[in-house]
C-alpha cells in the first residue's frame, strides 16, 4: 500500500481506476481492505467509472497505531481524510463511510463541504447524535484476557472481528473511547451537502435512518433489507442504491 503524513502519523491507503473520486472511509475495528475491497464496493466503484480511493484509518489496516485515545476523535479522524485529498491533489470528491467511517464522514462534510460533493453515511443512523450505547462494553471486550470470558453479544462480535482481521486490540480499545463522540444536532443540520443514509433493516446499532436524513438539508434515506450492522456492509441493494445515489450527485 502506498502512504501518506498525517497529524505525525503515517496512514496507508490505496486507489483504483481512473474516473471521479470516491474516498471510502472503513468502519471500526476493519481496515481498507475488509471493508471496501473484499466486499467488492472497489470493483463495483470502478465498473461504474469511479476513482475507488481506500483509507486505512489511524489505528487500523496497515496505518499507524496509537494507544493514546486522544488521538482518535473523529475530528481529528476527518482531517485525516482531507490530509489523503491533499496529498492526492483532490479538490473535491464524494465520501463513502460505514459505521465509524460514516461519523468521519460527517465531520469532515461539516467542516469541509468545500471539499465534499456528496457523502453516503452507511451503517449510521440516529447515533451520529445519539453516541453508542455499547462502547464501554466493546472496550471491555477488546482488553478482556480471552474470548470465553465474554458475554455481551456487540463486544463478543466486535472483539471476534479483531481477532479475524489481527487488528491490535488495544489501539482500538483506545480508538472506541473517543471516536464515539457525537455530533451536535445543530451541527447535522448544518452539513449542506447531499447525504444517503443507509442502515440494515436489523441493525441496532445505527439507531433510525430516517430520523438522521429529516434532520439532514439534503438527504435521503435507504433500508438496506434483511441485514444487521455487521451484514450490511457488502450488501448488493446497498451497492445499487450508493451508485444510484452516485450518479444523480455526481457526476
Amino acid at each position: 500500500m502506498a502512504s501518506f503524513q498525517s497529524d505525525g502519523l503515517t496512514l496507508a491507503y490505496e486507489s483504483f481506476g481512473t474516473g471521479l473520486p470516491v474516498l471510502c472511509i472503513h468502519g471500526f475495528a476493519s481496515s481498507g481492505k475488509v471493508n471496501w475491497i473484499d466486499t467488492g464496493w472497489v470493483e463495483a466503484l470502478t465498473g461504474a467509472g469511479y476513482r475507488a480511493i481506500v483509507l486505512d484509518n489511524r489505528g487500523h489496516g496497515n496505518s499507524d497505531k496509537p494507544h493514546d485515545p486522544e488521538r482518535y476523535y473523529p475530528g481529528d479522524m476527518s482531517r485525516d481524510a482531507l490530509a489523503l485529498l491533499d496529498h492526492l491533489g483532490i479538490e473535491r470528491a464524494a465520501i463513502l463511510g460505514y459505521s465509524m467511517g460514516a461519523r468521519i464522514s460527517a465531520f469532515l462534510a461539516f467542516e469541509h463541504p468545500e471539499r465534499v460533493v456528496c457523502a453516503i453515511f452507511g451503517g449510521m443512523g440516529m447515533n451520529l447524535i445519539n453516541g453508542l450505547r455499547d462502547g464501554n462494553e466493546i472496550i471491555a471486550g477488546l482488553l478482556a484476557p480471552s474470548l470465553d470470558d465474554l458475554t455481551h453479544r456487540t463486544a463478543r462480535q466486535f472483539r471476534i472481528f479483531a481477532d479475524h482481521t489481527g487488528s491490535d486490540r488495544e489501539a482500538l480499545a483506545a480508538c472506541m473511547e473517543t471516536s464515539r463522540q457525537a455530533m451536535a444536532r445543530a451541527d447535522v443540520r448544518r452539513i449542506a451537502v447531499p447525504v444517503l443514509v443507509a442502515v440494515g433493516e436489523e441493525d441496532v446499532m445505527a439507531g433510525a435512518p430516517d430520523a438522521l436524513a429529516d434532520l439532514l438539508p439534503q438527504a435521503e434515506a435507504f433500508v438496506i433489507p434483511k441485514r444487521d450492522h455487521m451484514r450490511a456492509t457488502g450488501d448488493k441493494a446497498f451497492k445499487a442504491a450508493a451508485l444510484g445515489f452516485l450518479g444523480r450527485n455526481f457526476v
